[in-house]
């Protein structure tokens, strides 16, 4: 099942960002589950979020994942919504 992560970073957090990307993109891996991904960009074009789609079992595994991400654990977002999605085009 697909599940689409949109995870907004706290204000004037883009060094935070940074500095666990590596550690970001690691996770994501290792983890084998994520379908696609990229950060969201502000009016200025600078990273300032995450879009994550993720193909795993449920919804209890999609927020594990989320809550392990070096993001999250690096108290980077401000907010994280995780929802069932249905690929249709792309």
């Amino acid at each position: 099942m697909l599940f689409a992560l949109i995870c907004t970073d706290k204000p004037d957090h883009l060094e935070v960002r940074k500095a666990n990307r590596d550690a970001h993109l690691a996770y994501i891996s290792e983890t084998g589950v994520v379908e696609m991904a990229g950060p969201l960009l502000n009016a200025e074009g600078a990273m300032a979020g995450s879009l994550i789609v993720l193909e795993v079992e449920d919804l209890a595994t999609a927020q594990g994942w989320a809550k392990n991400d070096p993001y999250n654990k690096a108290d980077l977002f401000q907010s994280v919504a995780i929802n069932a999605w249905n690929k249709v085009i792309g």
